[in-house]
């Protein structure tokens, strides 16, 4: 269920006694992510391959970010694709705390039908038993959802006229709180911290899915996202990612977790893709 009122009030007061003691504005969007972030864990470079993605279908691209709160993510996907839109089920989160919701955010339930279709549908929430896959596919060309792994049933669309093309892991915001929390804010012993830090995860997962029409071109642009990556030593970043970095969660970092399989952010190309 959407956050109710009451409970947007009493993380906003949390929000502003924790402003009064943290060490770094940059750790808000991490402890409070419905306000200050998003429940996934992002570096400007996820909003480079999208971007890629999305001048691979068209050159005026058309995004829209389905369930996108506040619009975090979808203010930095503007930067690149100025029209982007944002639909977002319930008006009340803005206007219970008296934020202004921009104009291209509508209030909007995808469950009962999008009204127009686009190149890229963005899925980055989709409440628990909640199923709007059909109505997805039917507007998109291209649809990329990162989800908690607990979440992500309910956001694979294989079978309903897209092919997976590509995935990559981060970590979710919920770990890099864990961090945060145990690092600055707790009383852990340090001894304690590292072993801890063998034991972690990263729990959200980027997928990509297209139209077979569009399968080799997209699959293209990602590896040429990548090797431009390669080729750059110093990434463009936004401030924030600071915090993903000393908290272990670097670029093409290869947890020590026994079930951590591929690198972080590292692109993994479906098999059964036919190209």
């Amino acid at each position: 269920m959407p956050p109710q009122i009451n409970d947007i009030h009493k993380a906003w007061d949390a929000l502003n006694k924790f402003r009064k003691y943290t060490i770094s504005p940059d750790h808000e969007r991490f402890i409070f992510p419905f306000l200050c972030g998003s429940y996934f864990t992002y570096r400007k470079i996820d909003v480079i391959r999208i971007f890629a993605i999305a001048k691979t279908i068209s050159e005026n691209p058309t995004y829209l970010d389905v369930g996108c709160g506040y619009g975090d993510f979808l203010e930095k996907i503007r930067e690149y694709i100025p029209n982007a839109e944002g639909i977002e089920k319930s008006a009340e989160i803005f206007y219970s705390i008296g934020k202004v919701k921009p104009n291209y955010i509508k209030i909007a339930d995808a469950y009962y039908g999008i009204e127009k279709e686009y190149d890229i549908i963005f899925v980055g929430w989709m409440e628990p038993g909640v199923d709007y896959r059909d109505q997805i596919s039917k507007s998109a060309k291209c649809i990329i959802t990162t989800l908690d792994q607990g979440l992500s049933l309910a956001a694979e669309f294989d079978g309903h006229g897209f092919d997976k093309i590509a995935s990559w892991t981060t970590p979710s915001w919920e770990d890099i709180n864990i961090e945060i929390t145990n690092r600055y804010y707790s009383k852990i012993p340090n001894e304690l911290i590292q072993k801890l830090v063998n034991l972690r995860g990263a729990h959200n997962l980027w997928y990509v899915y297209c139209k077979p029409e569009w399968r080799k071109k997209i699959k293209n642009a990602l590896k040429l996202c990548l090797a431009e990556e390669f080729r750059k030593k110093n990434h463009e970043e936004y401030e924030f990612e600071t915090v993903l970095d000393n908290t272990g969660y670097r670029y093409f970092e290869m947890l020590k977790n026994p079930f951590a399989k591929h690198k972080l952010w590292d692109l993994v190309f479906d098999i059964d893709t036919k190209t």
